[in-house]
């Protein structure tokens, strides 16, 4: 059976991938839950590459022997771009967070901590706060996937409103408390350091839901949830669309 590899190994893999593939790197930090001791035999590795300048960004995957790799390759400029511009305005620190927990390759440097240090910057200040539109947006959402799901057409429409429902009620979670939000399968996790009983109560209420059928403990969580904000949003909901969306028709 094929399981995950151990840290020395992941350590001796992207030593190996700097020198053979971004041997003119200034630091590459090697990250990801393979690294923290959380990832199966499927996880990739995640490396963030800084080289001293670069043209533009990229992102780039392949396999090492039979690891696979996700790097994503930056100078400190457009570090510094993605981390308040991209990242931050997404509610979810993915590259502040590999930095910060990154094991720096080949030994720390300059760089490095220098990195690490505004990528602590960035996580400490939060995402930025929900406007009073997006909140009502999220609410509006919400509220419509809950209607959704009282009375779908068939176990497959459940499961895929089911499906929906579960990231955006945790991110509208999140956001509407001042918190970095989460995607796909790191809500678990971020929902259980935000509030245990919160956590364990969320993947009860959408088991229940994905392998029963059963709503009413989803449905309950999200009216518990949208509450403080104002609860379900339908009546009287308005979304004007940009002004200069428009096209001539000659």
């Amino acid at each position: 059976m094929k399981t995950a590899p151990l840290l020395h190994e992941l350590i001796a893999a992207a030593q190996t991938i700097r020198d053979q593939r971004y041997r003119d790197a200034t630091i590459v930090f090697a990250a990801g839950s393979l690294m923290r001791g959380e990832g199966t035999a499927y996880s990739d590795l995640d490396l963030v590459v800084v080289f001293e300048s670069l043209p533009c960004a990229y992102r780039e995957s392949f396999r090492f022997q039979d690891l696979p790799v996700e790097a994503f390759v930056h100078d400190p400029e457009t570090l510094h771009y993605f981390f308040l511009e991209v990242d931050r305005p997404s509610g979810i620190p993915s590259l502040p967070q590999m930095v910060v927990e990154g094991v720096e390759i080949p030994e720390p440097n300059d760089t490095s901590r220098s990195l690490k240090q505004l990528a602590a910057s960035v996580i400490a200040l939060g995402p930025p706060a929900l406007s009073l539109a997006d909140r009502d947006r999220a609410r509006y959402g919400i509220t419509d996937l809950i209607e959704d799901l009282r009375a779908p057409r068939s176990f497959c429409e459940l499961l895929g409103t089911g499906s929906e429902l579960f990231g955006a009620l945790a991110d509208y979670y999140f956001r509407s408390n001042g918190l970095w939000s989460a995607k796909g399968k790191s809500i678990p996790r971020a929902l259980t350091r935000a509030d245990v009983d919160l956590g364990a109560r969320y993947c009860r209420s959408f088991e229940q839901l994905f392998k029963k059928g059963e709503v009413a403990a989803v449905i309950a969580l999200a009216e518990e949830l949208l509450q403080p904000g104002g609860g379900r949003l339908f009546e009287g909901y308005k979304l004007d669309a940009p002004a200069e969306w428009k096209r001539s028709l000659r």
